[in-house]
């Protein structure tokens, strides 16, 4: 099992920034993904962004440019450093982690709530 705590949403203008963190606990995982969801108001969740274990990373096309992921392996910890909000970018945002052995084995975050507006 393997627990994730999101820190850092909140509430800011648009076109300001803001950085969420994502503690997870330690797992037996050395293959991994790490990534971002987020769930708008009426909307389906959609991924944001994720990075592997190795540093490779991926984002959805809309927040290509704006938003960045990284991760620290040493302390279990991916961030998505996000710039030049948007209303649209109002929602919820979820910690994921993927890890493989002969399996895959997913766990989500809790959620952070982003709210951009004037």
């Amino acid at each position: 099992q393997v627990q994730l705590v999101e820190s850092g949403g909140g509430f800011v203008q648009p076109g300001g920034s803001l950085r969420l963190s994502c503690a997870a606990s330690k797992s037996r995982f050395s293959i991994n993904i790490m990534g971002w969801y987020r769930r708008a108001p009426g909307k389906e969740r959609e991924l944001v962004a994720s990075i592997t274990s190795s540093g490779n990373t991926g984002y959805a096309d809309s927040m290509k440019g704006r938003f960045t992921i990284s991760r620290d392996n040493a302390k279990n910890t991916v961030y998505l450093q996000m710039s030049s909000l948007k209303p649209e970018d109002t929602a919820v945002y979820y910690c994921n982690f993927r890890g493989y052995d002969t399996h895959e084995y997913i766990y989500w975050g809790q959620g952070t709530q982003v709210t951009v507006s004037s």
